[in-house]
């Protein structure tokens, strides 16, 4: 019978090491995600429009502003790799560019939604009782307004550009992020972990910031893979409507604009910046189901 107290030769010292270690979770989560095809196709496609939304205005001698009436509505071809528009300007070099607006402000107008929607449910979660029903009732309210009545009074109020579209979509696109939030927050308030740092005398903003949302990370991780799709048909929606940058700066919403009266016989102008909108739309929901399915562990098999 060996003897449990011979020592062990360093490979299985090694084996043994390594099974003990602690698992990283954004390791674990990113191992998981992988497993995922389409959330990787997701990912994926979106790096790859934002690298072409960087290099695309570059790869083409054409400027998205510069107009040549004698190239008018000209179908795609070697010379204009995505056709021409009405005044000659190269569609090509006016997706990417207006990939980059469009990008920009979806990008901008969820993180702004991320800080601000966290920050309110957290703090109606944690503190809980009357503060938190007055803090949910104001959200509600404001949840109320039809979004197109704010649309119009933007319209009225300011003039079309960037900062009208981010003002419009930041103004009640926060409020889903807080309900997650606060949610997540009441659940974990009461974990036996919370109960324990209470009694070793931490305070109410170090639980907060310190224990609730580092374990809120995932949802809120996911929550803003879906908002990002949101915002960007948001963005186009608003630049259809006329809210959103005007000429003879792009974003694919004014493409469209531009392209619905030429559907029937010039498509292309609208086809482009449609099926760009609709890729990347879908590479951030394929991805933010991929990211909901790697945070749930049970989800592993």
């Amino acid at each position: 019978m060996k003897n449990l107290y011979d020592p062990i030769d360093r490979t299985t010292f090694l084996i043994n090491r390594e099974a003990h270690l602690p698992v990283n979770p954004w390791w674990d989560v990113w191992k998981r995600l992988k497993k995922n095809r389409l959330a990787i196709i997701g990912l994926f496609t979106f790096l790859l429009l934002l690298i072409l939304s960087i290099i695309g205005p570059w790869i083409t001698p054409y400027a998205y502003y510069e107009i040549n009436l004698n190239m008018k509505n000209r179908p795609p071809s070697a010379i204009h790799w995505f056709g021409t528009d009405e005044l000659g300007r190269d569609l090509f070099a006016r997706t990417w560019w207006g990939a980059r607006i469009s990008l920009f402000v979806a990008i901008v107008a969820s993180f702004i939604d991320l800080v601000i929607g966290v920050l309110y449910g957290a703090i109606a979660g944690m503190v809980g009782k009357k503060t938190d029903e007055l803090m949910m009732r104001f959200a509600d309210i404001l949840y109320s307004i039809p979004y197109l009545l704010i649309v119009i009074l933007l319209m009225v109020m300011i003039e079309p550009g960037i900062m009208t579209i981010l003002i419009a979509l930041t103004l009640t696109g926060w409020i889903n992020m807080a309900r997650i939030v606060r949610s997540q927050i009441l659940q974990l308030k009461e974990l036996d972990f919370i109960k324990a740092a209470r009694l070793l005398g931490a305070s109410n903003l170090r639980i907060l910031l310190k224990h609730l949302i580092p374990n809120c990370a995932g949802i809120i991780i996911v929550t803003v893979t879906f908002t990002i799709p949101i915002a960007i048909f948001a963005e186009a929606f608003l630049s259809f409507l006329g809210l959103g940058v005007q000429a003879p700066v792009a974003s694919w919403g004014t493409m469209a604009n531009d392209g619905l009266p030429a559907l029937r016989y010039y498509p292309w102008r609208l086809f482009f910046p449609a099926i760009f909108i609709s890729l990347t739309m879908l590479s951030f929901n394929l991805l933010g189901d991929g990211l909901r399915d790697a945070f749930d562990p049970r989800m592993e098999r």
